[in-house]
């Protein structure tokens, strides 16, 4: 999400310390947190310091980013009959979740606001990551298995899998922005976490 010229509300686009790694049968799935410094003492001064320094996605600033990043290691198998078959694709995927993080101590009450707007914006930012794990599933449901025929030497089965890349990754854009359209519209999650915020609530 991206912040309107002059507006005080800031959208999300996609921290902490750490990570979280996950393998399963058919790859690994890397989740990680990490943080850029913000400063302020109140919820409105911490609030600027994210429209000033928070992670740029295009030319707008941003409350929060997540990035992905996905490699694949696949197995292609001619066929008897002379066709080819992706047989096996083995994903390694990386999720980065960038939040904002103060520099140092808070105030106790403005502890307490910053705690419960961080915690809704690491969750809000979990949703890009469940997104996007479902496009990896997605992808290897369309591509495992997928067959060219009059494909001796699995060169046209890697063009083949492509339109199923491309759809899957265009499904996940826009439930992300459709997802934060409805977060950050009036009366939304994100909105009134914003709100809370900057309002000292």
């Amino acid at each position: 999400m991206r912040p309107a010229a002059g507006s005080w509300i800031i959208l999300l686009a996609t921290a902490f310390a750490g990570s979280v790694v996950s393998t399963h049968a058919s790859g690994e799935t890397v989740e990680r947190v990490e943080s850029y410094t913000i400063i302020g003492k109140t919820g409105i001064e911490l609030y600027r310091s994210i429209g000033e320094r928070g992670p740029k996605v295009g030319a707008a600033r941003t409350i929060a980013h997540t990035n992905f990043k996905l490699t694949w290691s696949r197995k292609y198998k001619p066929q008897d009959d002379g066709g080819c078959t992706l047989v096996s694709a083995r994903p390694k995927l990386i999720i980065t979740y960038t939040l904002p993080k103060p520099a140092g101590d808070l105030p106790a009450t403005t502890r307490k606001q910053w705690d419960a707007f961080i915690q809704g914006v690491h969750r809000h930012e979990e949703v890009h990551g469940v997104h996007i794990k479902e496009m990896l599933a997605e992808i290897e449901e369309a591509t495992i298995g997928f067959s060219v025929a009059d494909d001796p030497k699995c060169q046209k089965v890697r063009k083949a899998i492509i339109p199923s890349l491309s759809q899957a990754s265009l499904r996940q854009r826009e439930r992300s922005r459709d997802f934060d359209r409805a977060e950050m519209g009036d009366g939304g999650n994100m909105h009134r976490l914003i709100l809370a915020l900057v309002n000292g609530q």
